[in-house]
């Protein structure tokens, strides 16, 4: 069974993230997506909690997907799934140098490890988590940016953060 890890902090999830998950459920057998829990990112919106149960929300519908949590090295996570691939998804030209390093840091941890990049959907390439935090913040329209069964979720955070 091929398993493919697509990992990041998915703080929160955007439309980006869920068309790079979806296409690799349609590639591999199963899809494991790995929330990070000590992120280098500084005050995240939510909750590693929080991640987890907006990620099962929107991959419900997807058997062969599940979200796992990771607090180590994505490539030592990685040992858990003999023959694992990780998914990349690239916005721009600069998530692949950025991927490309990454990779080769993975490969000297775990040298098994394959990294697959799948570029972004046209329509998602101006999107990531940062962009719906702000314009949560804001109190913007996430419709679009983020899958429908979180938007009520993320606007409510944003207002309590608000204050």
């Amino acid at each position: 069974m091929r398993t493919a890890i697509c990992p990041g902090s998915f703080d929160p999830i955007t439309l980006g993230h869920l068309n790079i998950i979806e296409r690799a459920a349609q590639i591999f057998d199963r899809v494991v997506v790995c929330v990070a829990a000590n992120t280098a990112k500084t005050a995240p919106m939510f909750t590693v909690e929080e991640k987890v149960e907006m990620v099962r929300r929107v991959i419900a519908p997807y058997p062969n997907v599940t979200v796992e949590v990771n607090s180590g090295l994505l490539a030592e996570f990685a040992r858990r799934y003999e023959g694992s691939v990780l998914i990349k998804g690239l916005r721009a030209a600069s998530d692949f140098d950025y991927e490309f390093q990454m990779d080769l840091i993975n490969k000297r941890i775990n040298p098994e490890l394959e990294t697959m990049f799948l570029t972004a959907d046209q329509r998602y390439t101006f999107l990531s988590s940062s962009i719906v935090r702000e314009m949560a913040h804001y109190g913007g329209e996430l419709s679009g940016l983020v899958p429908e069964e979180i938007v009520a979720f993320i606007e409510e955070k944003a207002k309590t953060r608000r204050g």
